[in-house]
């Protein structure tokens, strides 16, 4: 049986891969990748697409409650809040201390950190300590898709 010497290049693949190191990849193969930066667009499309990118399927928000989602246009999470095929989305982050906020119960979106709640209908604050409401993300739906306005 006739034995194939690795190349530095397979070696080095094989180890990155092992190790799960993020990029490794990229020296496995003739073309290269530009480095995810984290971002996307202000107007909320990912970069390659034609069209604006999908939060959720309105199917996967239970109506009359909500759930919480990436953000296509910034790493914070969104909350979203359903009632019928009427969506409203705010920033997850609690306007206290940053923690992000819990899915909506009972029409009431609660801060896990310290007790803060809002009301899931127009997100002010209901009860501290945080002083002033969650901040509402504009979005819409279009073909029972969730994305931003």
């Amino acid at each position: 049986m006739e034995k194939t010497a690795l190349s530095r290049r397979s070696m080095l693949c094989g180890v990155l891969v092992a190790l799960a190191v993020p990029g490794g990849l990229a020296a496995c193969g003739s073309e290269t990748t530009p480095p995810d930066t984290g971002t996307a667009p202000a107007d909320g499309t990912t970069p390659g697409s034609s069209g604006p990118a999908i939060i959720a399927a309105l199917a996967d928000v239970p109506d009359g409650g909500g759930m919480l989602a990436g953000n296509p246009s910034n790493s914070k999470p969104l909350v979203l809040v359903r009632t019928g095929e009427t969506v409203k989305a705010y920033d997850a982050t609690c306007p206290h201390q940053g923690t992000a906020v819990a899915p909506p119960e009972g029409g009431v979106i609660t801060c896990p950190n310290h007790g803060s709640t809002f009301n899931a209908s127009d997100g002010a604050v209901t009860k501290g300590p945080a002083t002033k409401g969650l901040t509402e993300v504009p979005v819409k739906v279009e073909a029972g898709q969730i994305i931003l306005a």
